[in-house]
């Protein structure tokens, strides 16, 4: 379906005529009629299925036809500041011919960063895209024009309850418009999904594609490894391998194993950039321009990148370690491989990661290929066998207790943080 058949204005057509864009993806078929027609959604598809495109379009064309622009319009909350960039930045290039303003609203900035966030809010940005911890800061000192709010889109709506955002979400909500159309967008659906739907969504029309697969095109592959020579391989993958892969994201658990191994990498003379919340945000933009512009060739970043980053033709993904949760392994993968491109992704696996890469294995109802470790390597693990739990203050990856799964945690009961530095985003 082309995107002509939507009757999008002429300026909006032109938009997506200068980026390129002529066929819709199936999610953007499914959605863009039912947001047009004024219906709430609950759509459910994971990541790199053109998601972005399938709010934003038919939002931009509302906002378009609209005679009331004096205050926010449509309001995106998002769980990190790096899926707010990348919306604000795909609000401009689709907008850009319409004269629709947006601004991103998030913490880690200076100043300036709050001074401009202030003011669009105060005077009334067409489409606000927010963190909830930093919406809120604003919204406390009652400048925030939210009254008139025609959308609300929740995206990554499941991220954000595993962060612990219910509460600053339900919060956002009792402060905008009663009146207007609501969009939630979720990779998953699990029961704490349908409860915040059934709560803030008025009889919606529901999607539900591809959910928790991998893309057709990503060819995956595991290395059963021990720790300690983990690093080791990730330098013989990557070294003196420019022309086989353009761009490559390596993925560790902890900011630690971050460093860990762009160092190694760079004692290796392989150029590599690092990225996770230990940078400021000034630092973390920077970088990951650097890797847009193919300037940065190898980035080494923890799960902030996992979802919430839009960066066409990545070729190969490393998971330095199994994720702890089958559907990061999907969003992880899933950077490469996308809009039906093909990419490579590979899976360090130890002794203590077999049960969990069983597990994701199920999920995605299928059996990764197990790749025999170059020679010289000592045997890694047995895949049939169980090594139960990492002993205590071993830790996964050789650190110590504080990068192993038994590192020390502040929960609230079942399943949720009692502070959340998770919010500060």
């Amino acid at each position: 379906m082309k995107f002509t058949e939507f009757k999008f204005s002429q300026e909006l057509n032109d938009a997506l005529d200068s980026m390129g864009f002529e066929e819709a993806t199936p999610v953007q078929q499914e959605a863009i009629p039912i947001i047009l027609d004024n219906h709430d959604l609950i759509a459910c598809a994971q990541t790199g299925t053109g998601k972005t495109g399938a709010f934003l379009l038919p939002v931009l064309q509302k906002i378009w036809e609209s005679d009331d622009r004096d205050s926010v319009n449509a309001l995106v909350i998002v769980p990190t500041r790096e899926l707010a960039i990348q919306i604000d930045q795909q609000v401009e290039a689709m907008s850009y011919f319409l004269g629709i303003s947006s601004i991103a609203v998030y913490g880690g900035g200076d100043k300036n960063d709050w001074d401009k966030q202030q003011k669009a809010l105060s005077t009334g940005a067409d489409i606000v895209i927010a963190t909830p911890g930093r919406l809120i800061a604003h919204m406390q000192l009652g400048y925030v024009k939210m009254k008139k709010v025609k959308q609300l889109i929740l995206d990554e709506a499941d991220r954000m309850l595993d962060m612990g955002f219910l509460g600053d979400i339900m919060s956002i909500i009792k402060n905008i418009s009663e009146s207007r159309q609501n969009l939630l967008f979720s990779a998953t659906m699990p029961k704490n999904i349908r409860d915040l739907s059934s709560k803030i969504l008025v009889n919606p029309k529901s999607i539900s594609l591809s959910i928790s697969k991998p893309a057709a095109g990503v060819l995956q592959g595991a290395y059963l490894i021990n720790d300690e020579d983990k690093s080791k391989l990730i330098v013989e993958l990557l070294k003196d391998k420019k022309d086989k892969y353009q761009s490559v994201i390596v993925f560790s658990s902890t900011k630690k194993n971050v460093s860990n191994i762009v160092n190694a990498l760079k004692k290796a003379r392989v150029e590599a950039e690092g990225i996770s919340s230990d940078l400021d945000q000034k630092e973390r933009e920077r970088v990951l321009l650097s890797f847009r512009n193919r300037r940065t060739q190898i980035i080494v970043a923890t799960d902030i990148l996992s979802r919430g980053i839009d960066i066409s033709d990545i070729n190969l993904v490393i998971n330095f370690d199994v994720p702890n949760d089958a559907e990061d392994y999907v969003h992880r993968i899933g950077r490469t491989a996308r809009a039906n491109t093909t990419g490579v992704a590979l899976t360090l696996i130890n002794r203590y990661d077999i049960k969990k890469f069983k597990d994701i294995e199920a999920m995605i109802e299928d059996t990764v290929q197990k790749i025999p470790l170059p020679e010289g390597y000592p045997a890694g693990p047995d895949y049939s066998k169980s090594y139960g739990k990492p002993p205590r203050g071993g830790g996964r990856n050789g650190g110590g207790r504080r990068n192993g799964p038994n590192k020390k945690r502040n929960f609230k009961g079942k399943g949720g943080y009692k502070k959340s530095g998770y919010k500060k985003s």
